[in-house]
């Protein structure tokens, strides 16, 4: 019994799936901050390189990977596609369970998927540094593994929470020269507009955002790179699922339920648009396509589908999302990659039109899915994988009850070696259920930019 299925290198995909060009109806335009109208492409031109403002209004189907972004893709990808039959056994499922393991990458997770790419075309234009934000430090690591590849400068603003709770990410990206700062920082004026207003601040990504795009924007040898969220990055996380599917070809599975954590929304993204692109072509119109969130930022469950800034000073174009509102400051959960206020635009069009469901859990439920895999599966999981576990576990969990078979693929986006702190807070039990924050959400989302 095959446990363990591996692509040869030159099977990786040479091109990336552009869900763009097979939805229904185009995407809601992003709009200018300040103006209110549409953005164009020359807007975007002093934080992002030609390249990537072109891939993030692109209707192609498919973008070719340069060489030289592949070569170094190569280096850990393809990854491997796992099923857990122990995990199966000890849930006494019917359910076969498999799951795409993104932990073998440099970083450990998937985000150098879109981080080597961007380093590229960035250096292509000449560009000598790259600001970005990070929550649990795997896409500022990413980056940071990536820049050095290119010669390249990095600053990471890391929500301050993680940056306290996760020490050894940022000695990762130190490794790898980058330059890491706990957001906020009295650095950018959007830092110090923050800790004016609360010095104890735990941060937050639309923090830590305003700081990046507002150190990209005032340096012309730098520009901004985000790890999340936009076309773009969703795009290059593509590789991810179009792996996935060819190596279900190799058990003769299909799949019945995908499965992903999400925050910003991007290895969600990857892993199920080459999967949601057979469902809206009617060849899986029954696939289950799940997104896994936290109850302490429910974004897709309990946000509201509105125009608003990815950031908290409205620095970035407004984009129609699902969001709890661009000031809202998420509970400092140990997920730190998924506490952000707002998700991918194009994931939560595929939630509003009912492509796929969103589910949330509180993180004590999560953790003890995570020690049941790796009791089982042996791997130990970041707090944010876990979350797509917990779902995992679930579902077969029900077909355990309604005895189906079904076939339920998740994707493992990263080991969890930075975060045993969390595990520890786990096992000591001093970890907090936060509930769904009502007011504070009523008010965030009671600052919602008037767009006409």
């Amino acid at each position: 019994m095959q446990t363990k299925f591996i692509l040869d290198e030159r099977d990786m995909p040479s091109r990336w799936y552009n869900i763009l060009a097979d939805l229904p109806s185009p995407m809601p335009p992003y709009l200018h901050p300040k103006t209110g109208k549409e953005i164009v492409p020359a807007d975007l031109a002093a934080i992002f390189p030609q390249e990537l403002i072109r891939q993030e209004v692109s209707a192609k189907r498919f973008i070719d990977i340069p060489e030289e972004v592949a070569s170094i893709l190569r280096l850990w990808r393809p990854s491997p596609l796992y099923r857990a039959r122990r995990l199966e056994e000890h849930l006494k499922t019917p359910a076969r369970i498999y799951y795409k393991y993104e932990g073998v990458s440099p970083a450990g997770s998937h985000k150098p998927n879109t981080a080597v790419p961007q380093a590229y075309y960035n250096m292509q234009e000449g560009i000598e540094r790259l600001a970005t934000e990070t929550g649990a430090g795997q896409w500022g690591s990413s980056l940071a593994f990536a820049t050095s590849l290119f010669g390249m400068d990095c600053t990471v603003y890391m929500v301050r929470a993680s940056y306290q709770q996760k020490p050894y990410r940022k000695m990762m990206m130190q490794t790898w020269g980058a330059e890491c700062l706990p957001s906020p920082t009295d650095r950018t004026e959007a830092g110090r507009m923050v800790l004016a207003r609360d010095p104890d601040t735990s941060g937050s990504l639309g923090i830590a955002i305003s700081e990046a795009v507002e150190d990209a924007a005032t340096h012309d040898n730098t520009n901004y790179a985000l790890g999340s969220v936009l076309n773009h990055v969703c795009l290059h996380q593509t590789i991810v699922g179009q792996e996935a599917q060819a190596q279900l070809a190799m058990d003769d599975a299909a799949a019945d339920v995908i499965i992903g954590c999400v925050g910003g929304g991007s290895n969600f993204a990857g892993f199920s648009f080459p999967f949601i692109r057979d469902k809206m072509a009617g060849k899986t119109p029954d696939l289950d396509v799940i997104a896994v969130e936290p109850s302490a930022c429910p974004t897709l469950t309990r946000g509201l589908y509105a125009y608003d800034y990815g950031d908290v000073a409205g620095l970035t174009p407004l984009m129609k999302m699902y969001t709890l509102g661009h000031d809202f400051v998420p509970p400092a959960i140990h997920a730190g990659g998924l506490r952000y206020h707002g998700d991918s635009p194009i994931v939560s069009r595929l939630h509003a039109d009912g492509l796929i469901r969103a589910t949330a859990y509180h993180q004590n439920e999560v953790f003890a899915a995570a020690v049941t895999f790796a009791r089982t599966e042996g791997i130990i999981v970041a707090p944010e994988a876990a979350h797509a576990v917990k779902a995992a576990i679930d579902c077969a969990l029900e077909c355990r009850t309604t005895g189906e078979a079904k076939t339920i693929v998740f994707n493992n986006s990263g080991h969890g070696h930075f975060d045993l702190s969390s595990y520890e807070a786990y096992f000591a039990g001093s970890l907090a259920d936060y509930e769904y924050p009502v007011d504070l959400v009523r008010e965030s989302l009671g600052h919602l930019p008037v767009t006409g």
